[in-house]
């Protein structure tokens, strides 16, 4: 995990307005969230079992998660590195009995992997936080 300076730390606005932005730019709310903290992610890099995240963390300072008019802050954005196994999973929790049907699911086999090239990963987050937030029609708040 490489954590960065961004000038969307400490921003605050709107949920549902900044998810609406920032998923028409590819960029997702996760839904592993708690209803005083979220992310939203997007895929900077994915090959062969490999995908690097930026991650923008945020949390809830009035209102409830998910609501679209809860405000939020966002804290600093970080990049991350998921390692995935493209074979067969054959743990004892790969198959689900036959009335629970088949997980099509794996843990990564390394959630935060190391990164190579550092910079790069960085600079590309950065790059696009700026490209999202050059789109929003208002200033979030500070």
């Amino acid at each position: 995990m490489i954590l960065f300076e961004s000038r969307i730390e400490g921003k605050k606005t709107e949920f549902g307005y900044i998810r609406d932005v920032f998923e028409s730019f590819g960029c997702s709310f996760c839904s592993n969230f708690e209803y005083h903290e979220g992310k939203f992610d997007s895929i900077l890099y994915r090959e062969d079992g490999e995908t690097v995240y930026l991650r923008m963390p945020f949390r809830v300072i009035d209102g409830e998660l998910d609501h679209y008019s809860a405000y939020i802050q966002f804290e600093r954005p970080f990049v991350i590195k998921h390692v995935v196994n493209l074979g067969l999973d054959y743990d004892e929790n790969s198959l689900l009995t036959v009335t629970g049907g088949l997980s099509q699911f794996q843990d990564p086999i390394d959630k935060d992997g190391h990164i190579r090239d550092k910079s790069r990963w960085v600079k590309a987050g950065e790059e696009k936080i700026e490209k999202m937030l050059s789109s929003i029609d208002h200033e979030l708040v500070s």
